[in-house]
């Protein structure tokens, strides 16, 4: 009869995947060992690969794991705020709540996922057009008249959020809440005055 997963399992593979983001964030994948990841983890090679098929699948399931934590929150805030006015600043403060506390698997997702083999890619990148799509709806929602230009409105956004973990910290003078403000502000007003198609 197979044994089957001790209780500590799921926790053991979070702190994985926790550990490879920050190795592969710090270090890229491509120079990261799994004895890298076994040391830093506290296991032995053969332990770790108990928990995990190989590099390539820790980064599929570091980048796909975050990539899916984002459209859940699409789906939460779509879900919980039906008022165009204040959907979308509500998707940038949420957006930047989550890359706040997942700088290393954002790092991850947005200069690794390269490696990977084109299905895992596709994977992914299908997973991100429906993030986007969120945020174009959103975007469309506010402004039915951008509705042609809300897919590349909304990656115009992500280019000023999707690179915060090369700089933001925390304890500097802006907090998460108040760098979002400061982004919703400056995006809203901007595609606010926008003229028609």
């Amino acid at each position: 009869m197979a044994r089957g997963r001790a209780s500590g399992y799921p926790g053991q593979r979070a702190a994985i995947l926790a550990a490879s983001a920050r190795l592969f964030a710090q270090h890229g994948f491509a120079a990261t060992s799994m004895n890298q990841v076994a040391r830093a983890c506290g296991l032995s090679k053969p332990a770790l690969y108990h928990y995990v098929a190989d590099k390539d699948a820790l980064l599929a399931e570091i980048a796909e794991g975050h990539v899916r934590q984002l459209l859940a929150v699409v789906r939460e805030v779509e879900a919980a705020c039906p008022d165009a006015a204040a959907r979308l600043p509500l998707l940038i403060l949420r957006f930047v709540e989550v890359y706040v506390g997942a700088q290393d698997a954002h790092r991850v997702l947005t200069e690794d996922v390269r490696f990977l083999d084109a299905p895992r890619r596709a994977r992914i990148r299908d997973i991100e057009r429906d993030v986007v799509a969120g945020f174009a709806g959103a975007i469309a929602a506010l402004r039915p008249q951008l509705a042609t230009r809300a897919r590349p409105l909304a990656m115009l956004l992500f280019e000023m959020i999707n690179w915060l973990f090369t700089w933001f910290r925390p304890a500097g003078a802006l907090d998460h809440a108040a760098l979002a403000q400061l982004v919703a502000e400056l995006f809203l007003r901007g595609a606010l005055n926008l003229g028609p198609d």
